[in-house]
């Protein structure tokens, strides 16, 4: 009985070890599979700027002015104007050469960084994605043609990933969803809270503000990794 107990025990790791080699084998296929195909990611900083609407345009720059084009961005579609503004914080402060990206919105907003925001004298800027701008602070903006009043619109950018269903799909997450972003190099960090935008014509993208840019040194390393 004892030989038998003996016998039954050396059958039960033996089919533990094989199992647990074939998981193992399995996961090294499926890993390098998935490897393989990794979407290419980009991570930029993104720099204090503004979005107009057309009523603000023709103040700022003149009846019918439209902007003008400098140069491309990343996300298909958008680009950098020639036309820049002059932003007045609640303190008097001022931030010249605030650059315009296009195309026009249906609403005028303002994204900062933290240490733009303080400069300007607002103690307490909102962290929200673009676009998104129920109850936030105003602000006056100066351009070469006239003067608007920001009744809202002012916000401290927050961190995202813009990604394609395909690219969705591949990390198994939906729109509005957060992950990690893992930068690397000498001043390495993790950010948690990174907003999934998902879009048909999105390409693989994280956009940060220039304070968490320079905090984990992203212009040091090309080392980083998003994860669910």
């Amino acid at each position: 009985m004892g030989s038998a107990t003996m016998a039954n025990s050396v059958g039960t790791i033996d089919r533990s070890m094989v199992e647990q080699i074939v998981r193992q084998v399995a996961l090294e296929y499926l890993g390098r599979t998935r490897k393989g195909n990794v979407p290419e990611l980009v991570v930029q900083a993104s720099s204090r700027h503004m979005h107009v609407c057309r009523e603000d345009m023709d103040i700022l720059f003149g009846p019918g002015a439209e902007l003008t084009f400098d140069r491309d961005l990343y996300q298909e579609g958008n680009f950098a104007a020639k036309e820049t503004v002059t932003i007045v914080g609640p303190r008097g402060r001022i931030i010249s050469n605030l650059r315009i990206l296009g195309p026009m919105r249906k609403e005028s907003q303002v994204e900062l960084a933290f240490t733009d925001g303080i400069m300007l004298g607002f103690s307490d800027l909102p962290v929200r994605l673009s676009g998104d701008i129920a109850n936030t602070p105003g602000a006056v903006i100066i351009g070469p043609k006239g003067v608007v009043e920001l009744k809202r619109g002012v916000i401290r950018a927050a961190i995202h990933v813009h990604m394609s269903p395909a690219d969705a799909a591949y990390y198994g997450v939906t729109e509005k969803d957060r992950m990690k972003l893992r930068v690397g190099g000498p001043a390495g960090l993790t950010f948690n809270n990174v907003h999934v935008r998902i879009g048909a014509n999105y390409r693989l993208n994280v956009h940060m503000d220039t304070d968490e840019a320079n905090a984990c040194g992203l212009h040091l390393t090309k080392d980083v990794e998003l994860s669910k």
